[in-house]
């Protein structure tokens, strides 16, 4: 089966209430435990590249991974780039075979985001892919998106029609509460999801496809294995499961995953090195990350997206 656009994995998502993972990709082994976990729930996927694991794995390399994955599954998977900041490099993923790409013009002022997100769409569009905008600005650190708490902003409701109608966008990604990275909150916070935003952002544009970035749980299971292991992460926790299932119910139909699989990979890996301390097989050590990895993503497409059984 050939890559596809999230254009009809979106509009059964909206109608059914549930949402696609959105699972970031670095390497080999988190694209096989990914498609492993979705093709035997059979539930539709995209994996997603950023700016950083283009940089680390390389474009082609990563195509090559992916069109592996097409052969040995047989479910549906679109191929989305994931934070684009510019033009270019949205040019050079949609020339380069991505399905879908996210412009990230929530840095600049309404006007050039606009601007911005209006000339991916047109050159998007000519060339059958869809676009992902964004309105609003998440906190925290993932990759090359950093942006410190003082200068979150939530989405504004009153904003979301305009922007639509202007640029042309396929789908929105909003700011009601989560946070890039796996230091979302300390101990002791009360992570909240804005879901009066939420709604009234549904009420405005209904039947529109929205996203939901910076929503990993960040399971502290995993937190306490690199822990034990010799990991110096800080207690953090992360958006609680139920409020995403509740997000996914609704308008939201992708919800991006990136923090909880490489949590999952280095604990399975941490794990077995303090277990088998003379082991020096990649492929030993390796196998169990991408076990972590594909539990993890069976959890969420079972208990967060639920999107188990969807792929038609």
């Amino acid at each position: 089966m050939p890559l596809v656009t999230t254009t009809d994995m979106f509009k059964k998502a909206y109608a059914g209430g549930y949402a696609i993972g959105a699972f970031n990709v670095n390497n080999m082994e988190i694209v096989q435990g990914i498609a492993e976990a979705a093709t035997e729930l059979r539930s539709p996927v995209i994996l997603q590249v950023s700016a950083g694991a283009r940089k680390y794995a390389k474009h082609n390399y990563l195509i090559k991974l992916v069109e592996a994955t097409l052969l040995e599954s047989d479910i549906q998977i679109a191929l989305h780039l994931d934070h684009g900041d510019g033009f270019e490099i949205c040019k050079s993923c949609i020339d380069g075979g991505f399905t879908s790409v996210m412009i990230d013009g929530s840095k600049h002022s309404f006007e050039d985001n606009i601007k911005l997100t209006k000339q991916v769409v047109e050159y998007a569009h000519a060339h059958g892919v869809v676009v992902e905008g964004e309105l609003g600005k998440l906190a925290g650190i993932e990759d090359d998106v950093n942006v410190a708490a003082e200068d979150a902003k939530f989405t504004k409701p009153d904003e979301v029609e305009e922007f639509i109608k202007r640029t042309g966008v396929d789908s929105l990604a909003i700011a009601i509460g989560t946070s890039h990275g796996a230091f979302k909150f300390h101990p002791g916070q009360e992570p909240k999801l804005r879901f009066d935003i939420l709604e009234e952002i549904e009420r405005r544009i209904p039947g529109f496809p929205i996203v939901l970035h910076g929503a990993s749980s960040v399971s502290q299971e995993y937190v306490k294995i690199i822990q034990a292991n010799g990991g110096q992460l800080k207690d953090a926790i992360g958006i609680p499961e139920e409020m995403l299932r509740q997000a996914a119910k609704s308008a939201v139909c992708k919800i991006n995953i990136d923090s909880d699989l490489r949590l999952a990979m280095t604990a399975g890996i941490r794990q077995f090195m303090a277990e088998k301390k003379d082991e020096f097989d990649p492929r030993q050590y390796l196998t169990v990350g991408r076990q972590y990895v594909k539990d993890v993503v069976q959890h969420k497409i079972r208990y967060v997206l639920g999107s188990e059984g969807k792929d038609q």
